[in-house]
């Protein structure tokens, strides 16, 4: 198992912002995870958030899908990365970041039955940690689409067989084309309630469903449009770019698919195409979805250019985020403190979080390797870091 030190950190930076008021964290820590292309940077902060402190490179080099602290015990992090040396693997910190080490069993497929071609994984997505009643179990999506998962605190990793040898995995998303990094298996959602019923999306089959902890699949695409095929509403085919459930009325989901922005409500199985209401020269095309932890009805987008030749910018150069408060039935356009032209920058599926404190904090990365903060629910917003590599992800953390 190979050992990491942590990397030589950069000067400590300051950013000053107006300070959240009403809290409900009053001596939270809160810390930003960002994966970029060259490596992972790290920012801290109090509850306030109107002060961030930099911590960084780690992995300086290699591409770093995601970070993620195990909000169970408020320690534990694992990176996913790809090295020049090493290829795709998962790093382990159980001291903060301080010092890192490779875990002895990252994902990996296993050898194919009945002589199919053998699949090799090209890189780990994203990681997330499983059910609070589940303290030592993670959960992994890969490249080609794999679902991976840990028992052990994220040292071993296994394939989920009972997924990968369904007999309509290869149609659900089992081959390897897809987006320009390749196809995914790019989201994994746990219904807070139970932790045998999950959601996880592949980037060209859509969402699929379990409820008996992966024994079992079955697609849930209804009235989810994919205009680009002749069929506009396959069973599956769809590429469903963020997937979120409601932490407290985890009946309702929120995607942001790549045709469009949608909601359910459970029991239904049908998909409302929600973003209709948005501008119409803003359009409904995007990568992320942020929801409020305390209001299912509230929700904020980040729109990109997704006319006929998808140049996968911000709309016109003006980069801006709606909210509902309402369900999807009215947007309201927010963009106080963000560039007011010459911005053409794309913010990617993972780097569009909340960290749940009230107000809400809201940030997102950007392909030019800006992070930004808003401490006030996306009212106004404030640049915490620039110059970064092409930011892949940013995740939040409440210590």
């Amino acid at each position: 198992m190979r050992k990491i030190a942590k990397t030589r950190a950069t000067r400590a930076k300051h950013v000053k912002a107006k300070p959240a008021r009403g809290s409900e964290h009053k001596s939270a820590h809160v810390m930003l995870m960002v994966g970029t292309r060259k490596g992972a940077f790290f920012y801290h902060s109090d509850a306030a958030r109107s002060r961030w402190t930099s911590d960084g490179p780690h992995f300086l080099g290699h591409i770093v899908n995601q970070v993620v602290i195990d909000p169970r015990d408020g320690h534990t992090m694992l990176a996913a990365s790809k090295t020049g040396h090493l290829g795709p693997t998962i790093f382990r910190s159980t001291d903060m970041g301080k010092t890192w080490a490779e875990v002895p069993h990252p994902p990996r497929f296993s050898k194919p039955e009945n002589g199919t071609a053998p699949r090799t994984l090209d890189y780990t997505f994203t990681l997330v940690p499983g059910h609070p009643s589940e303290p030592a179990q993670w959960w992994a999506g890969a490249s080609p689409p794999g679902l991976f998962r840990s028992e052990d605190g994220g040292l071993t990793w296994n394939e989920v067989a009972e997924l990968h040898r369904h007999p309509a995995w290869e149609k659900w998303g089992g081959y390897q084309t897809g987006t320009p990094d390749g196809a995914m298996l790019q989201w994994i959602t746990i219904d807070p309630r139970d932790p045998s019923h999950m959601y996880i999306v592949t980037s060209e089959g859509g969402v699929f469903e379990t409820t008996d902890k992966c024994v079992s699949w079955r697609p849930m695409n209804k009235n989810v449009a994919v205009t680009f095929l002749p069929d506009e509403f396959p069973e599956i085919g769809q590429d469903t770019h963020c997937l979120q459930i409601h932490p407290t009325h985890p009946d309702r989901l929120y995607q942001q698919s790549h045709c469009g922005i949608y909601r359910i409500d459970r029991p239904s199985d049908e998909w409302t195409r929600i973003g209709r209401n948005m501008p119409k020269e803003i359009g409904d095309i995007g990568f992320g979805i942020v929801l409020d932890p305390r209001d299912a009805d509230s929700a904020w987008v980040f729109p990109m250019d997704g006319t006929d030749v998808w140049p996968r910018t911000s709309v016109d150069g003006k980069p801006a985020l709606y909210r509902t408060s309402d369900a999807g039935a009215t947007w309201k356009r927010l963009d106080r403190g963000l560039p007011r032209a010459n911005a053409y920058y794309t913010v990617l599926r993972q780097a569009f979080v909340g960290d749940g404190c009230d107000p809400l904090g809201i940030y997102f990365g950007t392909t030019s390797g800006e992070v930004w903060a808003s401490s006030n629910a996306g009212s106004s917003w404030k640049r915490i870091a620039e110059h970064l590599p092409r930011i892949l992800s940013v995740t939040p953390a409440v210590l």
